[in-house]
C-alpha cells in the first residue's frame, strides 16, 4: 500500500527516503517540492534523480482531503469543506486582510468539549485528524491561493491559527507534527509568532506544548470566574481558572510572544456586564495578556444572543482604561457560516451527543 507523504513530518520523511536507499539531502528536496511548491506529481520534481522519482511513484502518493465545496463570502473570506471519509467532513477558513492572510485549521472531526456557544461542539465527535489531514488543509489552501507547483513568490497565507473544528491539544502528537512542518524552512517556513494554537485550557498539554513546540498561544477563556466558566465550558471543572492561569504563566517562559491571547465571546446578559469586565481586569493582572473580544456568531438553537454593539464597546473601554490591551474581532464570513464558533462540517457523531441533545429538547 502506498504511503501518503503528507502524513510524514520531517523526521519521518527522512526515514522514508533512507528506506528507499536515498541520501538525506533528497528528503529536503522532496519536502520542498511537497510543501513549499505544493507539487503532487513526482514526474514534475525536476531536480530529483529519475530513479528516485520512479521509486516514489511506486511507493508513495500525495493525497490531501478531497474538496467537497469551496465558498467565498463577499468580504473575501473563503471556506473549504473537506471530505475525510466515512461520511465526515471538516472545514477550513481563509481570512484575507490588508497586511496578512490567516488560515484557520481544524484538528478534529467534531469536538468532545461541548462548549455551549460553539456550533462545532454541538455536532458531537467522530475522531482525531491525522498529520496529513491537518497539514493537508494548509497544502490545499496554499495551492488554491498561490497557484500550482513552482509558485515561489509571496505567499497569501502568512499566519495559521488552529482555531477550527476540535481541541488541538487533545490531538497532541499529530498537531505537533503538523506544526513542525508549518515551521520548517524547507516546507512552509512560518514564524513561531505567526502560528497560533488555540485551546480551551487542557493544562497538562499546555505544558507539553511549551516543552515540545512553543508557538503563539490563545486560550478560549469566555468567562472571568469558575462558576460561569463551569457552565459555559465544562472542561473548567477539570482544569479550573487558577490552574489554567498558572499554566499560562509557565508557557510564557518559552513562548515566542510575551503575552497570551485570551479569547472572550460576548454573550448578551451572560458574561458582558461591568462586573465581568472588572473580574477580567483581575485576570490580566495575573497573566500578561491581550484580550480579544468576539461578538457571538449565532447558530440554530444555540440559546445565546450576541451582546449589543454598545455593550461590547463599553466592555472594551473598561478594559482599555485599566491598561489591558483589548481588541474586538471583526466578524468575517458569517453569511457562509465561516465565522468564529460556526464551523460544523459534517460529523458522524460516535459519542451520540446529538441523540442525547435531541432527547432533552423533546
Amino acid at each position: 500500500m502506498s504511503i501518503n507523504l503528507l502524513d510524514l513530518d520531517g523526521a519521518a520523511l527522512e526515514r522514508f527516503v533512507a528506506g528507499l536507499g536515498e541520501k538525506p539531502f533528497r528528503a529536503r528536496q522532496l519536502k520542498r517540492w511537497l510543501h513549499r511548491f505544493g507539487e503532487p506529481d513526482f514526474a514534475r520534481m525536476s531536480d530529483l534523480a529519475k530513479g528516485f522519482r520512479e521509486k516514489l511513484a511506486r511507493e508513495a502518493v500525495v493525497r490531501a482531503p478531497r474538496v467537497v465545496s469551496d465558498t467565498t463570502a463577499e468580504d473575501g473570506t473563503r471556506k473549504w469543506l473537506l471530505d475525510i471519509g466515512a461520511d465526515n467532513a471538516i472545514e477550513s477558513v481563509f481570512i484575507p486582510e490588508a497586511a496578512r492572510g490567516t488560515l484557520c485549521v481544524s484538528t478534529q472531526a467534531g469536538c468532545t468539549l461541548a462548549c455551549g456557544f460553539c456550533s462545532t461542539g454541538r455536532q458531537g465527535f467522530n475522531r482525531n485528524l491525522g498529520v496529513g489531514e491537518i497539514v493537508g488543509q494548509l497544502w490545499l489552501a496554499s495551492r488554491s491561493l498561490d497557484g500550482a507547483a513552482g509558485a515561489d513568490g509571496e505567499r497569501r497565507i502568512t499566519n495559521v491559527v488552529m482555531m477550527g473544528m476540535g481541541e488541538p491539544l487533545l490531538n497532541f502528537e499529530p498537531t505537533v507534527a503538523a506544526l513542525g512542518l508549518m515551521l520548517d524552512g524547507d516546507a512552509y517556513g512560518l514564524s513561531r509568532r505567526r502560528v497560533t494554537v488555540s485551546t480551551s485550557g487542557i493544562v497538562p498539554m499546555i505544558d507539553r506544548l511549551r516543552d515540545e513546540c512553543p508557538v503563539a498561544l490563545a486560550v478560549s477563556l469566555h468567562a472571568p470566574n469558575d462558576a460561569l466558566r463551569d457552565r459555559l465550558m465544562p472542561i473548567n471543572r477539570k482544569y479550573p481558572l487558577a490552574e489554567l492561569l498558572d499554566a499560562c504563566n509557565r508557557y510564557l517562559e518559552r513562548a515566542p510572544r510575551d503575552f497570551i491571547t485570551f479569547e472572550y465571546v460576548m454573550l448578551r446578559g451572560v458574561n458582558d456586564g461591568e462586573d465581568h469586565a472588572r473580574e477580567l481586569i483581575g485576570i490580566a493582572q495575573r497573566v500578561p495578556c491581550k484580550i480579544n473580544l468576539i461578538p457571538f456568531n449565532p447558530f440554530p438553537d444555540s440559546g445565546f444572543e450576541r451582546s449589543p454593539r454598545e455593550t461590547i464597546r463599553r466592555f472594551q473601554e473598561t478594559l482599555n482604561a485599566a491598561g489591558v490591551v483589548t481588541t474586538t474581532r471583526k466578524t468575517r464570513g458569517d453569511e457562509i457560516d465561516a465565522a468564529c464558533g460556526q464551523l460544523a462540517g459534517q460529523i458522524r457523531d460516535r459519542t451520540r451527543k446529538t441523540v442525547r441533545l435531541a432527547r432533552l429538547a423533546s
